[in-house]
């Protein structure tokens, strides 16, 4: 779940080779944008992680969600892909299901399943930006933004971030006014997201907490989204990842938002 949940993503929920920049020429924004992109939800050519989601509000109080990820690529490198997110716990999103097939420039395809209902439900593309399952992560941030929906600047050069600043092309669509990446220079991970929104003032963050290689990927293990207005804080923890696993097309299709294809998330 990049770099998925990440990420649900963040959400994140799953998240380019890692190689220090020792005196070579900084790479221009749009490879710098390009790897980071790469690097947060394109690592292998299929993925799945256990997802363990700690929302807590700014009383103390905690939810806790337990999901599996499965991503996989279905194109060309950084091309389209699909996302299956299946809910183990509580008892009341139990066997629900988000599905996303991702698109590189059209608005992706998202549908919810609810088993209360019995009910499949289309999720409009206006949509995508409201809460994920009640936390801090908003559906988008599990599969992420297409490239071309930013504008993307390089504000500055650290010892260890590149720092980009990107501006939504359609202003209008979007609650943010732009938003803030500090990207670490050896492995393009983003590692802390700061969203203003349309009068300039600091109201979402997401920050990586712990990184471990896995597979030989630099993979996001621990991460957190904030929302610095209502005091919530959503915790987000990967476990038993792994990568290239050969998960099959089928079961990313609505066939299976009713019948979750367990042989593939255990």
């Amino acid at each position: 779940m990049k770099q998925m949940l990440f990420a649900i993503a963040s959400l994140v929920v799953l998240v380019s080779a890692v190689h220090p920049l020792r005196g070579s020429a900084q790479p221009s924004v749009d490879e710098i944008v390009r790897k980071t992109n790469h690097a947060a939800y394109y690592l292998g050519a299929d993925g799945r992680a256990r997802v363990k989601m700690t929302i807590t509000d700014k009383q103390g109080r905690s939810r806790i969600r337990e999901l599996t990820i499965m991503r996989l690529d279905t194109g060309t490198s950084d091309g389209p892909q699909k996302f299956y997110v299946y809910f183990h716990a509580p008892a009341d999103v139990a066997k629900m299901v988000f599905l996303v097939h991702k698109k590189v420039d059209a608005d992706d395809d998202r549908w919810l399943y609810l088993p209360s209902l019995d009910l499949v439900k289309r999720i409009a593309a206006a949509d995508k930006r409201t809460s994920f399952v009640g936390s801090d992560f908003v559906y988008e941030d599990v599969s992420g933004r297409a490239l071309t929906e930013d504008t993307h600047r390089l504000v500055k050069t650290t010892k260890s971030y590149f720092v980009l600043e990107h501006v939504p092309v359609k202003p209008d669509a979007v609650r943010f006014s732009r938003y803030t990446m500090y990207v670490h220079r050896q492995t393009y991970l983003p590692t802390k997201v700061e969203y203003y929104d349309k009068q300039g003032v600091l109201y979402r963050v997401m920050t990586v907490e712990a990184v471990e290689t896995l597979q030989g990927k630099p993979t996001v293990t621990r991460a957190r989204m904030e929302d610095k207005a209502s005091g919530s804080i959503t915790r987000v923890e990967y476990s038993g990842v792994r990568y290239d696993l050969g998960l099959p097309d089928r079961i990313f299709t609505e066939r299976y938002l009713r019948r979750a294809p367990v042989k593939y998330m255990q």
